[in-house]
């Protein structure tokens, strides 16, 4: 990454969750029948398909007992001090009448991403921007049914879903102090609708900049692995966070929360890899979660959990 990027060769990138499994192609090499992607509209496909089936997704997710046994256990580590914010994630077997293609195909998100019929991401989440030596995060924390009566100031004044935010916001300020200067908040907590096949959602968001340094190309790559895991997915203190997480999901994620994005030759903007399908020995999987603090309530975290389960296409 940084000896394209310093040479101003087009490139994009996926990067897992454990970081074991980073791949990146050159832009003018990538085959469509293995990779497909659109980002910002940037993109190597401009098919887009509108009414070919009617969506049908069936959820099996896990049963309340055993989601509270794993959300305790994060409860119990909150309390003894080893983490303030802790993204707690599952996987949940689904049934669908659309391929994986097809999904890429027919919804809209922000960041679309096909790999070899193995998953398929639409994700409304922004990792960061790179544009001309600037760099911004836009770390997405709280969800929302838009049809709940007041939603907007709901969810704004919701004390658990404000401490979270304020956890994220800082942490991501502490990621970007360590690769550029004079960091800053810019936007603070405003709402993004997100159209689902089922409802809309209310999603928060803040941004955060800082100004990088001149040779910034040549260290593109540092630059992002610096800031892996991406911390809204992960947690704060991250380090140890992370640590938790692997222990009490008790599997790798792999690329579900990791990253996929493009440099262009001059820019870079990628996604973090939320809203994910992934076709398994036994059929398909999609993997959702969310925040927990100390103010979570159980109920509401799995319900949260169950709601991410969506396809953006309308």
């Amino acid at each position: 990454m940084n000896t394209w990027a310093e040479a101003g060769i087009p490139f994009l990138f996926i990067i897992d969750f454990e970081l074991n499994k980073p791949l990146i192609f050159r832009l003018e090499e990538i085959d469509p029948q293995r990779l497909l992607y659109n980002i910002n509209g940037v993109t190597n496909c401009h098919n887009h398909i509108n009414g070919l089936k009617h969506l049908q997704l069936v959820k099996y997710p896990e049963k309340f007992k055993d989601y509270l046994t794993k959300f305790n256990k994060v409860k119990e580590e909150i309390a003894f001090g080893n983490s303030y914010l802790l993204n707690l994630t599952c996987s949940t077997p689904i049934d669908l009448n659309l391929t994986l293609m097809e999904i890429y195909l027919m919804s809209n998100a922000r960041y679309r991403i096909w790999f070899e019929g193995k998953f398929v991401c639409f994700s409304p989440e922004i990792f960061i921007t790179i544009c001309d030596g600037i760099i911004r995060s836009f770390p997405m924390k709280g969800t929302i049914d838009a049809q709940i009566p007041d939603a907007e100031k709901v969810i704004l004044n919701d004390n658990k879903e404000t401490a979270e935010h304020y956890t994220i916001v800082d942490l991501i300020r502490n990621d970007l102090n360590a690769v550029s200067k004079q960091v800053r908040v810019e936007r603070f907590r405003y709402i993004d609708t997100i159209v689902t096949n089922e409802k809309k959602l209310l999603q928060v968001s803040s941004q955060i900049c800082g100004d990088l340094e001149k040779n910034y190309l040549s260290h593109i790559g540092d630059i992002i692995f610096a800031l892996l895991p991406a911390g809204s997915v992960s947690g704060a203190p991250k380090r140890k966070t992370t640590e938790i997480i692997a222990a009490i999901e008790d599997r790798d994620r792999g690329y579900y929360t990791g990253i996929f994005g493009i440099f262009d030759g001059h820019n870079l903007d990628s996604g973090v890899m939320i809203r994910f399908i992934e076709k398994s020995g036994t059929g398909y999987i999609y993997y959702s979660g969310g925040g927990i603090t100390s103010f979570s309530d159980p109920l509401l975290e799995y319900q949260e959990m169950i709601d991410k389960i969506y396809v953006p296409i309308v």
